[in-house]
């Protein structure tokens, strides 16, 4: 098994000791705050992660709060972090915690591991950081660190290899200091071992033991084999705006299955493909819909993990049919700009349209 060295222990600490970033959720051992903050920093950057975690922790501060909260809530207050289904496995895991461990979170890493939505990094980053069990957090910026320092050329994105990088750095976890050094090896992923050929070596706690530098394959590893093609999908974002009886805009909005991608969410009708005014129209007074006018709007793009959604979008002036196709561009329900902005939650793939909703002139 390749090692990874014992010596660089001391150097990881002192350097986080001296280095590290001032965050909010280093401010504090409570188990469910750090299960927060984890769950939260998946996939999203820490200084965009900040707010969110203050405002989630403001409106449910306690595992009780957040097991008893409406649905529609936790969706609202995560709104903007994307990949939903965190905030909602994290529900998940904080009604296990009330069912099965009295309201309090297990200082056990099995136990841990066993809730909804944590896996091996965030039972290991949870268990040392708030309760110091000597237990190894191997998320991306440690595999990256880890591959480099020792060497390791193989793919990182196969379960076999992070097990056993996660192997060779379980023995280095000091017992005394475990939460610290974890947090050192993250730290030094997230603001040193940059990814490609962003790397500060120069700055590193630990050049003279990088196996990487001294081979000059710093660029080379690790190695990431992505095997999936992206797929790329045309769609029409409709903003279909009608008055209400005091003549205010309210904009039709419809709530995306409670399974699949963005599972829950509330959406601005769409139509397949690039669609032109002419072909909008047509389609809208099929409906039975009246079309007083179309704009075109600014073309939006989101990529997710396996798609990537190129949109184009039209503000329509219309008169909604008394009775709706279930389903159809018109069916939905109907929410002011406000209304969007305290109660519905509108994922971030139509934040280009959603922002136009408060910009549009009046009707």
């Amino acid at each position: 098994m390749i090692r990874f060295p014992q010596e660089a222990v001391p150097l990881l600490l002192s350097w986080y000791h001296a280095c590290r970033r001032d965050l909010p959720w280093r401010q504090t051992r409570d188990p469910y705050h750090i299960l927060v903050s984890e769950i939260m920093l998946q996939q999203t950057r820490a200084e965009t992660v900040k707010p969110y975690y203050a405002r989630f922790l403001s409106e449910l501060p306690t595992v009780q709060a957040l097991a008893e909260a409406p649905e529609d809530l936790i969706l609202k207050l995560w709104e903007g972090l994307g990949y939903y289904s965190r905030v909602r496995n994290l529900q998940k895991a904080a009604r296990a915690v009330m069912d099965n461990h009295g309201g309090v979170i297990p200082a056990d890493y099995d136990k841990l591991l066993a809730l909804p939505g944590v896996g091996r990094y965030t039972a290991g980053a949870v268990g040392s950081i708030a309760y110091g069990l000597p237990v190894a957090a191997v998320d991306g910026n440690v595999l990256r660190v880890a591959a480099r320092v020792m060497g390791d050329g193989r793919d990182i994105l196969t379960d076999a290899t992070r097990r056993s990088i996660e192997d060779a750095i379980a023995p280095c976890v000091p017992a005394s200091d475990a939460g610290d050094f974890n947090q050192s090896l993250i730290e030094l992923g997230a603001l040193i071992c940059l990814p490609g050929g962003n790397a500060k070596c120069h700055d590193c706690p630990l050049q003279l033991l990088c196996a990487a530098k001294r081979e000059g394959r710093v660029e080379e590893l690790p190695l990431r084999i992505v095997k999936t093609k992206r797929k790329f999908e045309d769609l029409t974002v409709l903003l279909l705006r009608v008055k209400d009886g005091d003549g205010n805009p309210r904009y039709v909005i419809r709530r995306r299955p409670d399974s699949g991608l963005l599972a829950g969410l509330y959406e601005f009708p769409y139509m397949s493909g690039h669609a032109d005014p002419d072909r909008v129209a047509e389609a809208l007074t099929l409906e039975g819909a009246t079309v007083h006018h179309i704009t075109p709007l600014p073309e939006g793009k989101h990529v997710f993990t396996h798609i990537t959604w190129q949109m184009r979008g039209y503000l329509c002036d219309v008169t909604l049919p008394d009775s709706h196709i279930e389903d159809g561009l018109c069916h939905g329900l109907l929410a002011g700009a406000e209304d969007m902005a305290a109660q519905y939650s509108i994922p971030s793939a139509f934040v280009v349209y959603k922002n136009i909703c408060f910009e549009a002139p009046p009707v």
